[in-house]
C-alpha cells in the first residue's frame, strides 16, 4: 500500500521542547505558586515516563509532596499550575526560543510537494502545537495539517493508542497507509498499538530507550528524505 500520510508527534519530535521548554516553564509555574518545587534535567527525564503535564505534576506530588494532594482543591491547583506552565511555555515559543529539530521543515516541505497528507498526534495542548508551528515553521503552517489531535480530546494518553485512532478516523485512512514519527517509547507503543508503522528520531531524553518494533531509529531527520521514508514504508508493507 502506498504511503498517503505522515502523522507527527510534537514534543521531542518536531522540536526539542522537553528539556529547554516545558521543564523551565514548569519551574516558572512552581515559583509563581511559591511551591518550592524544582525539576532539574535528570529529574524531569524520569518524570517523562508519565505522559501528560497534569499527570506528571500529580505523580511528582505523590512521590515528593504528598501533603499537596491532601488539599481539598488539589485537582484545581494542578489545573492552575498546568495553565501557568502553558503560559510560560507559549511565551518561549512566541519568542522563537524553541526551533524545529534538524530535517523536520525539509521533510514537511517534501511531503507537501508530493501531496502527502499531514497530521499530528500528541498529548500536549492544542495551543502549544499551533504556536510552535506558527513561530518555528511558517505563519500559515497550521493549515498544512489536515488533522491535529492534541490535549485531552481522548480519554487515555500515550502509550494507549487512543490519540492515533482518533487521528486515523478523521483522516479516513487505514494505519497501513500512514507512517507515524515519534521520539519516545510511550509514543512508539501508542502508534504500534494503533497498527501504525513508526519511525523514531531519538531526543536527549530517549536516546537509550527500547524501540523494538520501529521501522528505523535515527538521531534526527537531517539526512533523511521522503524517498527514504517511502522506501521504509513500502518494505514494511511488502
Amino acid at each position: 500500500m502506498l504511503l498517503k500520510a505522515l502523522i507527527f508527534d510534537v514534543d521531542g519530535t518536531l522540536a526539542d521542547t522537553e528539556r529547554d521548554g516545558h521543564r523551565p516553564a514548569f519551574n516558572a509555574a512552581f515559583d509563581e505558586a511559591a511551591l518550592g518545587w524544582h525539576w532539574d534535567v535528570n529529574l524531569y527525564g524520569k518524570l517523562l515516563a508519565v505522559t501528560g503535564g497534569k499527570e506528571r505534576i500529580r505523580v511528582y506530588a505523590q512521590q515528593h509532596d504528598p501533603d499537596f494532594l491532601a488539599q481539598p482543591d488539589a485537582n484545581e491547583i494542578i489545573r492552575s499550575l498546568h495553565a501557568a506552565k502553558t503560559r510560560y511555555y507559549l511565551a518561549m515559543l512566541e519568542a522563537g526560543q524553541i526551533p524545529l529539530r534538524p530535517g523536520v521543515a525539509e521533510l514537511i516541505a517534501e511531503a507537501r510537494e508530493a501531496n502527502l497528507r499531514l497530521a499530528i498526534a500528541t498529548t500536549t495542548t492544542p495551543e502549544n502545537v499551533t504556536t510552535l508551528l506558527r513561530a518555528s515553521l511558517a505563519p500559515d503552517s497550521v493549515e498544512w495539517f489536515e488533522v491535529i489531535g492534541a490535549g485531552d480530546i481522548v480519554p487515555k494518553k500515550k502509550p494507549a493508542p487512543d490519540i492515533y485512532l482518533w487521528v486515523l478516523e478523521r483522516l479516513g485512512l487505514s494505519p497501513e497507509a500512514c507512517l507515524a514519527i515519534e521520539d519516545s517509547t510511550n509514543g512508539l507503543k501508542s502508534a504500534m498499538a494503533a497498527r501504525l508503522p513508526t519511525l523514531v528520531t531519538t531526543s536527549i531524553y530517549t536516546a537509550n530507550d527500547d524501540f523494538t518494533g520501529a521501522l528505523a531509529v535515527l538521531p534526527d531527520l537531517a539526512t533523511t528524505r521522503l524517498t527514504d521514508i517511502s522506501l521504509m514504508h513500502e518494505i514494511n508493507n511488502s
